[in-house]
């Protein structure tokens, strides 16, 4: 075979390019992963890490009886679920797939704790990795390797090769500055993974999407709908593409990787901080894990409804903020903004029931929290001026937009946003709006082969993850990351067994 031929290329190494990756080689077929960033990981990498799943190892390990049909069930019970626009056939091949994929994860060497609960689910089914989501690349990554998976990064994939009515390989551009295309040819078939098209340009997103969310980016800015845009000039199409999670409002990330973000993600280790989580004190063990929550999630909008605003980086309130505030970010310098508020909310978010930030099964994060693990995003004053100095905008503005916001208050009644009067005075930022993930991908058939206009497959083109969705709605918690592994599994074993030509 040449230098540049393989059985099967995979386009994306996030979790679902990595586990199709590793799926096909385990048939014995040569793999070849193009990656067009300089490191893999995708939008796993940056995910909570949490998987959906019934009849794992952990669910028998707590004594909890489920199965995949309750769990199909449990799916269409999340608020805004639209049955029409979802694919159930997709769907149960998820819920009855997912509990061999958690197996394959953990003989990787993930670790997981849980199962966790997350209504409207009837019982605990979060599988959350330990201790960060780069564990699954890594893990996934070290596996590939060793069945010979040739992994190329700075590939930017272009176009696909038709020749006789197949899809015979990938057109790629190398993305070091030299923009050298290379020709890579497939065997037996292409696996798009390459994720959603949150971060795509403009004209491309308005095919499908209106409103904010063409004004504002996705969490991973490689997510720029490669996958989709190729199987479309072939003749597939894409479904469910005004879909989103999103906008959502999250604080912007340290500027160097969190202690979290650092930890080790080896199994010894990980067995040690799960054991540590189990039997150390939570006094000891609580800053650790809000060190991870203060860091990869979003604010309560419970901040605005007791009497938050948020103003931009001039220093200008510009919205309602209890009217879909993450619809206005995107429209602002910079696409930035501050949460900024009084000592009498402050008072507000140092207990329970008013947190700033939560995740599943890690906990819940209060602003002394934030002071403590993100100090970067957190600053006080005794005054408006002081506050303005400290966030980098104008006092004059800050000063004229509390004092506006003041003045439109009905009064102080109950139930009402009361006055900012209190001081000293609080600010939470720079935040952005961010699309999580767009739901458009692939329309494919329960083999995961990618489907022409007349909704037929085309020859040797397969797809997997945000990519190849194909139109089923995965609300909550860890479907995403479910899907992601499960559809990659199980489209990398189809393309392994394809026939070669």
């Amino acid at each position: 075979m040449a230098d540049n031929a393989f059985d099967v290329i995979v386009v994306g190494g996030g979790g679902a390019g990595l586990m199709a990756a590793y799926s096909a080689a385990r048939f014995g077929r040569s793999v070849l992963i193009l990656e067009k960033s300089a490191r893999i990981g995708g939008t796993t990498a940056l995910s909570v890490g949490t998987v959906c799943a019934t009849s794992t190892r952990l669910q028998r390990a707590a004594g909890i009886d489920d199965s995949p049909a309750e769990h199909f069930e449990d799916m269409a019970k999340f608020p805004g679920y639209i049955p029409e626009r979802d694919n159930p056939e997709l769907r149960k091949i998820l819920v009855e797939n997912v509990p061999e994929t958690i197996e394959i994860l953990a003989d990787l060497g993930v670790t997981f704790m849980g199962p966790l609960p997350e209504p409207p689910h009837r019982k605990p089914r979060l599988h959350a990795i330990i201790p960060h989501s780069r564990g699954f690349i890594r893990h996934l990554e070290r596996a590939c390797r060793r069945l010979g998976v040739v992994i190329l990064t700075g590939q930017q994939a272009e176009r696909l090769i038709v020749e006789g009515g197949r899809i015979r390989g990938i057109k790629a551009r190398t993305t070091d500055g030299r923009s050298e295309e290379k020709t890579y040819l497939a065997k037996r078939g292409v696996v798009l993974a390459s994720g959603d098209f949150s971060s795509a340009p403009p004209d491309y997103k308005q095919r499908y999407m209106s409103g904010p969310l063409l004004q504002i980016g996705g969490i991973n800015p490689s997510s720029t709908g490669d996958g989709q845009r190729m199987g479309e000039e072939v003749g597939a199409s894409v479904v469910n593409g005004d879909l989103a999670w999103g906008p959502e409002i999250r604080f912007m990330p340290p500027s160097r990787p969190s202690l979290i973000a650092k930890l080790p993600t080896s199994r010894w280790f990980a067995n040690l901080l799960l054991l540590a989580m189990r039997t150390l004190p939570k006094s000891v063990l609580r800053p650790f894990l809000l060190g991870f929550v203060t860091t990869f999630l979003a604010p309560s909008h419970r901040l605005f409804e007791l009497g938050a605003i948020l103003v931009n980086t001039k220093g200008e309130r510009f919205c309602n903020e209890v009217d879909r505030p993450q619809d206005h970010i995107g429209l602002q310098p910079d696409q930035k903004a501050f949460i900024v508020f009084d000592d009498a909310v402050a008072e507000q978010f140092k207990a329970w029931p008013n947190f700033i930030s939560t995740a599943p099964g890690v906990g819940y994060a209060f602003l002394p929290d934030y002071a403590r693990s993100r100090p970067d995003i957190y600053s006080k004053s005794d005054t408006i001026s002081g506050l303005a100095q400290k966030i980098g905008v104008s006092s004059d503005a800050l000063e004229r937009a509390i004092a506006e916001h003041n003045q439109k208050l009905p009064g102080d009644t109950a139930g009402e946003r009361k006055p900012l009067a209190k001081g000293p005075f609080h600010a939470l930022g720079p935040a952005k709006s961010w699309i999580v993930f767009s739901e458009g991908g692939l329309r494919i058939d329960c083999e995961f082969r990618v489907l022409d206009e007349n909704k037929q497959p085309v020859p040797g083109l397969f797809a997997a993850g945000s990519a190849g969705q194909g139109g089923v709605l995965l609300e909550g918690h860890g479907h995403h990351l479910g899907w992601a592994f499960t559809s990659g599994r199980l489209a990398g074993r189809n393309a392994a067994l394809a026939s070669p030509v």
